[in-house]
């Protein structure tokens, strides 16, 4: 249980490692094709600055989910990832309640898969 939960917080770090990218680096490109339909495609330009804002809070979910691989503490780890991955959730539910739907089952959905399995195996 304790390997499925760590390779679940993985997961969701590394997708929040492509959001930071996505967002801090490939606005105009990725983000574009990501957000197709949601945003108009004149607005990339002018939001590349509140995008990468946007990204590097992913970037710092991301690296509190990896700090938390590397705690050997079983208390402190469970407590940093269980913290993380609430972020996550929170994130992801208020996303999916004021842009799209489809935020709640890309972001909220993992991390509260990856939560379940993290409380579990504590």
């Amino acid at each position: 249980m304790h390997l499925i939960a760590q390779i679940l917080i993985g997961v969701v770090a590394v997708e929040h490692l492509y959001i930071l990218w996505m967002e801090m680096f490939a606005w105009e490109t990725a983000g574009k094709k990501t957000f197709k339909g949601s945003l108009p495609e004149d607005l990339f330009q002018p939001t590349k600055g509140l995008a990468a804002n946007q990204g590097l809070y992913n970037g710092f979910l991301a690296a509190g989910l990896i700090w938390s691989l590397f705690i050997s503490d079983p208390m402190w780890q469970t407590n940093i990832a269980s913290f993380f991955l609430i972020c996550v959730l929170v994130a992801g539910i208020y996303g999916a309640l004021t842009a799209s739907r489809k935020i709640f089952f890309v972001q909220a959905l993992p991390a509260l898969i990856a939560l379940i399995f993290v409380l579990s195996a504590s």
